[in-house]
């Protein structure tokens, strides 16, 4: 009965806790801006968000489980999320409070059906490492064990007591705050918020799972059986359940220790352009690839000379295959068109590509997002992360602010795997910045598309060849004069007002206020009723504020037109 009300207390404290917060972002970001205070709202926005993501990276580490995934999650989402939210949970990726060893003990001896010290010569009570579903700890086998595995030194999963019922209470908030926020024509225009929830919980349960885990090892490794640059622990299957797993000791230098890797005569720099490579060939060629290769996951293992053909005496070791993702084949053909339109610079294709992926809806009009990727290319197109520290900040920030709100414009969604695919992306591309601060993701991808190019796999040489076909034919087609104002259209350099539109759209816009007006008195009424007992001054503040907008409601329209409209 007492884990019962624990996990209620859970549900219930997961559920104030986003409540809160999505009412903090309804008035910052829409209420104020609408009656006219957005500078005041966007004064406080940096140490707003900063505050919100302190306090959910306190209640992750206090309440564990997959709330320490989705702040994870988050903390690698460096392309979307402003650096008050990233910074702030990036913490996260190492920094999760071990389980008592009785804990573990317990629970792996009750899989193993027999006491540690006969299922291993040596077994570590200090865990190696903390994860938020299970930690690991260091081990030995025992002498006929090793004989017939063909190595001693192990390390052991151990899956954290009771994290099942936990992942099942965290899914439950998660599905009910998605159902919140999908009743947001802004949000559900755009993102398809509990089918991410669902891909997401699929994943998880499958993490939990250590025997699936297992055959993911040896699939990978099979996949990369062959290749000279990447190593995958051997799996102990006798010692392996579904809470418990052990795998061979390859603990080498971690990817991002510089120091070390210097140490060993290993130069960062090419630790980073072979680890987007090997990134690369899973995402684009095996389709079978790493969702989580954050610093902890991967190693970079010295060998001794002349093991590598290519005369590197390092490798690159990946571990944890709990959270692996696939692309399907449309799907792989289609993330190559894009790389190619990246490698090209070619923001038509670009889009053409986003559409195919289907990421934007059929109703979205691409001119504008065509026109922002055919201004990022030709502005930031050959640029490192060391070039872009040194441009103006005012210019970044003035394109950031411009790419994001033709971003935001789009109703667009993420197809099934996209989460991973995002996650592996963004985590590589920090990866190599931190390895290599001159690294240029530019670099990486071209001579990569030039050797899909060449591969026949998937029609990428026909897809490509019909591509210029059709821009040969445009060119052959149409006079000189006619293809220069189609360019100067491409760049954005010839605009189209419809004022009458404007007129007419004004004029909706304030009779529409009237009617948001009271809506927004209701909210915020019933919001402030809600969120006073758990926080009395923005309870309050909100009931306060809920008077203006109920003025604007009865009022607006008995003092006659004002302006043009």
């Amino acid at each position: 009965m007492a884990d019962v009300r624990h996990m209620r207390a859970r549900y219930r404290r997961l559920l104030r806790f986003a409540l809160r917060y999505m009412a903090q972002a309804w008035w910052f970001e829409l209420v104020l801006p609408w009656i006219g205070l957005a500078g005041l709202a966007a004064r406080g926005r940096p140490a707003r968000l900063q505050r919100i993501a302190r306090n959910f990276h306190t209640l992750a580490v206090e309440r564990g489980g997959l709330m320490i995934k989705v702040g994870q999650f988050m903390s690698s989402r460096l392309d979307v999320l402003p650096p008050e939210i990233t910074k702030e949970l990036e913490g996260l990726q190492d920094e999760v409070p071990p389980e008592e060893f009785a804990g573990i003990r317990a629970l792996a001896e009750a899989e193993l059906g027999v006491p540690l010290e006969r299922a291993y010569s040596f077994f570590d009570p200090t865990p190696l490492a903390a994860a938020s579903l299970g930690q690991a700890h260091r081990a030995r086998l025992t002498s006929a064990a090793a004989g017939e595995t063909g190595f001693a030194e192990v390390v052991v999963k151990v899956q954290r007591p009771g994290i099942e019922s936990i992942i099942d209470v965290d899914l439950a908030a998660l599905r009910r705050v998605a159902g919140w926020l999908s009743r947001v024509k802004l949000v559900s225009t755009h993102v398809d918020l509990p089918r991410l929830v669902e891909e997401f919980a699929q994943t998880s349960l499958e993490e939990i799972d250590y025997l699936h885990e297992a055959q993911n090892a040896e699939r990978f490794a099979e996949a990369f059986a062959d290749d000279e640059r990447v190593r995958v622990p051997e799996i102990g299957w006798e010692r392996t359940t579904r809470r418990v797993l052990t795998l061979q000791d390859v603990t080498a230098i971690k990817i991002n220790d510089l120091a070390g890797l210097r140490a060993a005569g290993i130069d960062p720099s090419a630790v980073a352009a072979e680890f987007a490579t090997v990134m690369f060939d899973q995402l684009f060629v095996d389709g079978f690839f790493h969702a989580d290769p954050h610093p902890g996951n991967i190693f970079v293992t010295p060998l001794p000379a002349g093991t590598r053909a290519d005369g590197r005496a390092w490798a690159l070791t990946f571990v944890d295959f709990g959270m692996m993702g696939e692309v399907p084949v449309t799907l792989r053909q289609g993330l190559q068109q894009f790389l190619i339109a990246v490698a090209s610079r070619n923001g038509r294709q670009l889009v053409d590509s986003v559409k195919d992926l289907g990421v934007l809806l059929p109703s979205a009009d691409t001119a504008q997002l065509e026109q922002a990727m055919t201004e990022l290319f030709a502005r930031f197109g050959g640029m490192g992360f060391a070039d872009l520290r040194q441009l103006d900040e005012r210019e970044l920030r003035g394109f950031a602010v411009e790419f994001s709100d033709t971003m935001r414009a789009l109703p667009f969604q993420l197809p099934e795997n996209f989460l991973l695919i995002i996650r592996a992306m963004s985590l590589t591309s920090g990866m190599c910045s931190g390895l290599d601060p001159d690294f240029n993701i530019w670099n990486a991808i071209e001579p990569y598309a030039a050797r899909l190019l060449r591969d026949e796999r998937g029609g990428v040489v026909r897809a490509f060849a019909q591509e210029a076909v059709s821009i040969a034919g445009v060119v052959a087609r149409l006079p000189g004069r006619l293809d220069d104002l189609a360019t100067r259209l491409e760049d954005g350099k010839i605009a189209v007002e419809t004022p009458r539109l404007d007129h007419r759209l004004r004029r909706l816009e304030r009779t529409g206020r009237r009617i948001i007006s009271a809506i927004l008195f209701a909210g915020l009424l019933i919001g402030g009723i809600l969120l006073r007992p758990d926080d009395l001054v923005f309870g309050t503040v909100l009931m306060v504020a809920s008077a203006p907008p109920l003025l604007h409601a009865l009022f607006a329209g008995m003092f006659g037109r004002r302006g043009p409209g």
